[in-house]
């Protein structure tokens, strides 16, 4: 199966956060919130994390019934997911600039879309949390995952300023491409291993 059923927690964590990719997502944060002081950009990136962090509980605890609802076998859903974890893996990898010149600059508030929908809590994200909480049956370890991948996603984007000053440009690109690597393994894995249960099936019939 893609997804052993005793996977650790660790492991589970780790893929939820490399798929928020909060450090990717710090240039856009910043031009999109240019408009605004820095207290209120912090008020508004912790609002925006909190729905995004209620939006993929949702899912991690009734996701799996939409599934049943929709008739989705478990290789479809691991090749699906892995699919879309590849994809987000070469957004990650070859990233787009994104300009600090207040081009992306909101002129109003942002309320959930598109910070918390989709930039965080996107496709990706809401597949990665439904796929590992239908395949290990154990929807509460997988929450515990998310809140704790959650956390240092949150603590990132609101030192986003000061990390981008450390790390410049260039190193911001190259810890989204690692993670991008990382995330681009756990697609292909997920992908693989999905594709041969869905031969094994269609060969026992």
């Amino acid at each position: 199966m893609s997804i052993s059923p005793d996977i650790s927690f660790f492991t589970v964590t780790a893929a939820i956060f490399l798929v928020l990719n909060a450090t990717g997502q710090i240039p856009l944060f910043l031009a999109m919130l240019a408009k605004f002081d820095h207290k209120r950009q912090l008020r508004i990136i912790t609002r925006e994390l909190v729905v995004a962090l209620i939006v993929l509980l949702m899912f991690t605890f009734f996701g799996d019934k939409i599934l049943e609802v929709l008739g989705i076998s478990r290789p479809i859903i691991g090749v699906a997911g892995g699919i879309l974890l590849f994809l987000i893996s070469l957004t990650m990898i070859f990233p787009k600039t994104v300009k600090d010149d207040g081009e992306k600059a909101m002129a109003h508030e942002p309320m959930i879309i598109p910070l918390a929908i989709p930039v965080i809590t996107g496709p990706g994200a809401i597949t990665t949390v439904m796929l590992y909480a239908h395949e290990t049956g154990n929807a509460p370890m997988v929450a515990g995952a998310v809140i704790l991948a959650w956390i240092p996603s949150l603590v990132i984007l609101l030192l986003g300023s000061f990390i981008k000053k450390a790390l410049g440009e260039k190193g911001l690109i190259a810890v989204e491409r690692l993670g991008g690597m990382l995330v681009c393994l756990i697609g292909t894995q997920m992908l693989t291993s999905s594709i041969f249960t869905l031969v094994k099936e269609f060969f026992s019939l």
